[in-house]
């Protein structure tokens, strides 16, 4: 879902171009704004800004043009689902460039657009729309086709690729649309065969902002369905009625469909069907299928937005020459490049659209009659996918491209029949097909079917590709004898080799959808083979896809395995280091360079050592490179130079040593609807390892979470969510435990719940490493500490030598002097200054001509400290005297203060951690 989705919209009613005028709003006039040009001989892009009155909101758009008098068309850019107008400035402005003048636009309820979501209401997000058409027909910079008839395309993904159909649908004055990875029904992608898609349905409530964000008919719609856990025909009407499909028969228009292969909110049939519709109403349609999509993987944006592009050129500009690509084109994984370690996409293509069931395979399957338990509360549920979890640039539909298996079904609840090992590769481009028969002990049977690919021999796991699974309701399933059923399995393009099996899984439960919650007992039983679409003239390109292409890179890939499948795929690291074996982390001239740059370094020469049972604080300003460290340390990016050894092991993306290490980095992601016991067992499961090396109630214990763990995590307070987010990053009881600014977004009670959990994590043996901006709290939990200062280190050891380093001296008074008293001490030859102070006079101590680096300083530290930094000249990692002067000097001091006749009580070193973190970094906290 974009995460940022593309939603639904649509219901009939035509959206004149007669319609009123959009009012600019009173005190929020154009404002004019030049974006950068791409290069030095690009035209400059001119953006205006503009909040529009369409009636029913106060909608907030951008309008991009480049100069000159000249008409051209124009193009209605769409964002996702819980995104904004922001998002699109990059492509918006290489349109503009292209030649466009192009208009994106904040729809109700995101960005600063007013007004209530409408999932594509025709009355509300549609009519947006059209009015926005209205708008462009009075620029002097749009060509027109008539009077109040602009050239124009709309474009968009997800909720935005919606929006590009629902405009053609509505308003015949749109012209070409290159609708992206986005439904045709919203009811059949939330509720498909009648099966109701619970998460990917609580995440458009949760990323819209909650229910009351929403009208309030979609709120009680989705408050009906979630409580009874099926959807009625109400709540069906109610999302077709918004959606493409209620217009269908009026969208003629030229049409570029691009949709997601790794994607389970719209999955390939959305496509598919948007695509015979609009064909069967005269208009030419392409279809191609990308790599990526809601689930994860690769996007392709540079190629996606290239076609767009090329689309718009032919069918706006009237550009015959413009090559707009194969009817039918897909995208596949063809392996590993041993040279750079990258996924290969190859591109696929046909001179027509196959469809879903194109040039059929039976493939005989064999099997028993089953029988499958359906447990009470559906629970534990099978896992097919992890929705919404798999964004960025994997996702685990891009795994299972790579051969890696990633989904778990539980004994006792599917059936499984299998086909004999293929005689020859088998080419699966479309939705395979079965009939099977199905009884079952209640009148209401859910079951989820899905299509593996088994390996020979039955050592590997089988993969599921895409990660798919297709529902389906049996009603009357409880009657005498039971009732056949034909299952179409979810559309895939997938190569089965030669010697392997196809596997066909009925589940009772799946991660994603609701089950009946009450228990029940399923028999199935086949009546078909499967049939397979194999696609034939749809041909595999002979060379690597042009430069324009992404490639997904291998470290990525074997980052997500780290945190699935620590412990099932292995990568080599090299051998460990014996003398280090008992080391929880040991790093040795650590080096990163900034992305694009000779000589910017983000981490330079880095060299530390950490102890079993440390706290270690990891300290510095704002771009010092810890986060940088910390994410090398955990496998997710390469150094430049150096070594980090975990207990002896190097560390690479996916050493198997990183099953010993835990992080929270940047906040964990858990699912609203489950309980924060079920979050936390379902991110172990989909590890692979096994369920008793979770240690989950000792996590849990550590965490401190209590009766909680039982409620939705949708209750949970920050602090809640934060504990659990540490009860995550400690399951399996790690002997490094990892964590970045764990408390961020607490009030001071939950700060201090978190330390106490850190405390009691150390207090068993085990390495806590903790960067934070607090600190006091630093100071109070860790038990030594690492400052860093422009990827350089700057002091390191225990927490009590750091602070009691410093210049600062608190004189205890037996008795209050007088003003003219503190002056005269700040007037002695080895004070810097002198001030009242709670229990005395706080007194700091000059630093003489040749202060250097202090004893306390490790060789690594000095050497690093007389180094050019990279934004200046070498500089003190310390600016306080050494530890002898500092004696000399404080009994020098208090031989005055007895002169001067100040009554002392004592004298010692007085200084908090923040003073000595200001000291080593010379003051720069920003």
């Amino acid at each position: 879902m974009d995460l940022r989705l593309t939603g639904p919209r649509a219901r009939p009613r035509r959206w004149a171009a007669t319609a009123a005028a959009v009012v600019v709003l009173a005190g929020a006039g154009p404002s004019m704004a030049a974006a950068a040009a791409a290069s030095d001989d690009a035209p400059p892009v001119q953006r205006r800004d503009t909040v529009m009155d369409t009636g029913g909101a106060r909608i907030d758009t951008s309008y991009f043009t480049t100069p000159g008098s000249e008409r051209r068309p124009a193009v209605l850019l769409a964002h996702g689902f819980g995104g904004s107008k922001d998002v699109l400035r990059a492509q918006a402005e290489g349109l503009a460039r292209d030649g466009y003048a192009v208009l994106t636009w904040s729809a109700r309820g995101f960005g600063r657009s007013t007004g209530k979501i409408g999932l594509n209401d025709p009355k509300g997000e549609v009519a947006d729309a059209s009015r926005l058409i209205d708008w462009l027909a009075k620029r002097p910079e749009v060509q027109l086709d008539k009077k109040g008839d602009p050239r124009v395309g709309v474009t968009g993904a997800s909720y935005g690729g919606a929006v590009s159909l629902l405009a053609a649908g509505y308003d015949d004055r749109v012209d070409a649309i290159a609708p992206q990875i986005t439904y045709w029904n919203l009811a059949d992608a939330l509720f498909p065969q009648g099966v109701y898609k619970k998460l990917w349905a609580g995440l458009f409530i949760n990323t819209g902002g909650g229910c009351d964000r929403f009208e309030p008919q979609l709120c009680r719609m989705y408050e009906r369905v979630a409580e009874a856990g099926k959807p009625d025909a109400a709540a069906r009407a109610l999302l077709e009625e918004r959606s493409p499909v209620a217009v269908g028969k009026r969208i003629k228009v030229p049409t570029l469909l691009m949709q997601g292969q790794t994607d389970s909110l719209f999955p390939l049939g959305q496509a598919d069907a948007a695509a015979k519709a609009i064909r069967a109403n005269g208009a030419p349609v392409d279809v191609d299928w990308i790599a990526g999509g809601h689930d994860g993987g690769d996007r392709e944006t540079g190629r996606v937005e290239a076609r767009v592009d090329s689309w718009f050129d032919r069918y706006l500009k009237d550009d015959k020459g413009a090559d707009t690509g194969p009817a039918f084109r897909v995208t596949r994984t063809g392996g590993i490049d041993s040279t750079d370690g990258a996924a290969q996409l190859r591109g696929a293509s046909g001179d027509t659209y196959p469809g879903l069931e194109n040039d059929p395979r039976r493939v005989p399957l064999t099997g028993r009659e089953q029988r499958v338990t359906n447990p009470a509360g559906a629970s534990p549920p099978a896992i097919s996918n992890l929705p919404g979890l798999g964004g960025g640039g994997g996702g685990l539909g891009q795994l299972s491209s790579l051969g890696v298996g990633l989904s778990l079904d539980f004994p006792g609840q599917f059936a499984r029949f299998e086909s004999a090992p293929l005689r020859d590769d088998l080419r699966i481009t479309g939705s395979p097909k079965v009939t099977v028969h199905v009884a079952s002990d209640s009148d209401d049977a859910v079951l989820f079917g899905k299509v593996y690919d088994v390996g020979p021999g039955g050592g590997s796991q089988p993969v599921l590709p895409s990660q798919l699974a297709s529902p389906i309701r049996v009603v009357g399933s409880g009657a005498d004898g039971g009732k056949d059923v034909t299952l179409t399995l979810p559309a895939i393009d997938h190569e089965v080799q030669k010697g392997h099996r196809l596997r066909l899984v009925l589940s009772s439960t799946d991660l994603g959808y609701a089950s009946p919650t009450h228990p029940a007992t399923y028999t199935v039983s086949l009546k078909s083979d499967l049939s397979v679409p194999t696609a034939p003239a749809v041909r595999t390109a002979a060379s690597p896809l042009p430069a324009w292409v992404w490639w997904l890179p291998l470290a990525g890939v074997l980052a997500a395995l780290a945190l699935l499948l620590t412990g099932r795929r292995r990568v080599s690291a090299g051998a460990p280091d014996p003398d280090l074996a008992e080391v929880p982390l040991q790093i040795t001239d650590l080096s990163k360079k900034y992305a694009k740059s000779a000589d910017r370094y983000a981490v330079r020469d880095l060299s530390f050592r950490v102890e079993k049972g440390q706290v270690l604080g990891l300290l510095g300003p704002n771009g010092a490179g810890k986060t940088t460290t910390l994410r090398m340390l955990m496998g997710l990016i390469r150094p430049d130079g150096g070594e980090i050894r975990v207990f002896g092991h190097a560390i690479r993306p996916g050493a198997p040593v990183l099953s010993r290490v835990g992080a929270f980095v940047e906040g964990a992601g858990f699912l609203p609807h489950l309980s924060g016991r079920e979050n936390l067992e379902l991110y172990w499961a989909a590890t692979g390892r096994p369920a008793e090396d979770a240690h989950l109630d000792e996590a849990l214990e550590i965490a401190g979470l209590g009766d909680a763990l039982a409620r939705a995590v949708r209750t949970y307070s920050q602090g809640m969510r934060q504990r659990l987010a540490i009860a995550q990053a400690m399951l399996g009881m790690p002997d490094l435990l990892i964590l970045d600014e764990p408390t961020n977004g607490l009030d001071p009670p939950q700060i201090r719940e978190m330390r106490e959990v850190m405390i009691r994590y150390a207090a068993a043996g085990r390495t806590v490493i903790v960067s934070s901006h607090l600190l006091a709290e630093v100071e109070q939990t860790c038990t030594h500490l690492l400052v860093m200062d422009r990827g350089r280190l700057v002091q390191a050891g225990p927490v009590a030598d750091i602070i009691g380093a410093g210049d600062t001296l608190l004189v205890g008074l037996a008795a209050d002097i007088s003003d003219a008293l503190v002056e005269k001490v700040e007037a002695l030859p080895d004070v810097e200054s002198a001030a009242r102070a709670d229990g005395g006079l706080l007194v700091r101590l000059a630093a003489p001509a040749h202060a250097g680096v202090p004893a306390t300083v490790p060789a690594a530290a000095a050497t690093a400290t007389a180094a050019a930094t990279p934004d200046g000249p070498a500089r003190s990692a310390a600016l306080m005297p050494p530890s002898a002067d500092r004696a000399t000097a404080a009994a020098r001091l208090l031989a005055e203060l007895v002169r001067l006749d100040v009554p002392v009580a004592s004298l010692g070193p007085h200084r908090r951690l923040e003073d000595a973190f200001l000291t080593l970094i010379g003051g720069e906290a920003g």
